[in-house]
């Protein structure tokens, strides 16, 4: 196997000479789990760790590893084992605020090419979540795949009743439905694995994305459970990890997210709600905010019914939560450069 087998391309080779050195190699994180670290390059995976300096310049919970990265790595102990010097610049990534009041980024996967939306058809269909998700995947430059599963589980009129709301939603986005069960929908799914592209399996817990590897791997190796008799779905994945599929296509899967709290989405926001943005484009105000301004071209397509209420709910609410917390982080990170300042300082008046 070569790097470019596991996605080593052009926009990487740029970087090498910034960050290569004698004695260091190449490998991708193929598994974070709790700080822990797996690398894979051409012959192998072994366990990693951070290099004690570079752990040190690391300012932000952004700036370490995740899934997918490609870093520069010294083995010791028979190449059994390796300290992470580096990461190259990321060429796409997902990433989410962080769950609970912490305002801050946490990554989810590097490098991706494709995201798989994936829900289920029966309990946890949910186009509002089907909204963060694209907006995620926009942010990060990722190509959106919405993948319905379960369609085994309801009846021919209501799968078509959701398709027709999954295209309204992820406007741009290929759609495919399946059951792992009946095996319907699967080859198209698997149609879409490209050999040396990277994907990631995004959903909640129970909606199928184990089970879809375990069938693309051919057999049980990794753990599924049911759901629960409410429909909720249980953790399994509690880790994530990238696997090399025989065909040569590379999966993330993710643990199930309860909290998919958006921050910083910038122009990727508006990708993630195209059919909005280009109605916007006929407002009278350039900045209009589409909630209280005359001529509002938004407004006007809900209110003639061109626009889903339920839709134009959903774009004001994750709108407004993505500008709270990106001007709470701006304001946080604002505050920790202050204080950073502080420190050095005292420091050099302690030496003088």
């Amino acid at each position: 196997m070569k790097l470019s087998d596991l996605g080593f391309g052009p926009f990487f080779e740029k970087q090498i000479s910034n960050l290569h050195q004698v004695g260091r190699s190449i490998a991708r994180i193929s598994a974070v789990d709790r700080g822990a670290y797996l690398i894979r390059n051409e012959t192998r995976e072994v366990p990693a760790e951070l290099a004690g300096k570079f752990s040190y310049q690391i300012e932000s919970p952004v700036e370490l590893p995740c899934v997918g990265d490609w870093v520069t790595a010294q083995y010791y102990n028979d190449d059994t084992a390796a300290i992470i010097h580096g990461v190259f610049p990321r060429k796409t990534f997902l990433r989410r605020k962080t769950a609970g009041e912490n305002v801050d980024f946490q990554m989810i996967a590097a490098n991706i090419d494709g995201s798989f939306i994936v829900q289920s058809c029966h309990f946890d269909f949910n186009p509002r979540r089907m909204d963060r998700h694209l907006v995620m995947a926009a942010d990060g430059k990722v190509d959106p795949i919405v993948i319905l599963t379960k369609t085994d589980l309801i009846s021919p009129d209501e799968l078509d009743l959701k398709l027709a709301i999954t295209k309204s939603t992820a406007i741009t986005a290929r759609v495919v439905a399946l059951s792992n069960v009946s095996g319907a929908g699967f080859d198209a799914f698997k149609e879409m694995l490209v050999p040396g592209k990277t994907y990631c399996l995004l959903g909640s817990s129970g909606v199928g994305k184990t089970t879809l590897i375990n069938r693309l791997i051919g057999q049980d190796a990794f753990d599924t459970k049911a759901v629960s008799g409410t429909g909720e779905g249980t953790h399994t994945t509690t880790r994530r990890q990238l696997i090399v599929l025989g065909q040569g296509a590379m999966l993330i899967d993710t643990p199930g997210m309860r909290e998919l709290g958006l921050l910083g989405t910038g122009e990727g926001f508006n990708q993630g709600f195209e059919d909005i943005a280009l109605l916007s484009e006929s407002c009278r105000y350039a900045n209009c905010s589409h909630e209280h301004e005359s001529a509002c071209a938004v407004r006007a397509a809900v209110k003639d019914g061109v626009l889903n209420e339920d839709r134009y709910a959903s774009y004001i609410k994750l709108k407004k939560e993505s500008e709270y917390y990106e001007m709470s982080y701006l304001d946080k990170r604002k505050k920790e450069k202050a204080f950073g300042r502080f420190i050095k300082s005292a420091k050099k008046q302690m030496k003088d």
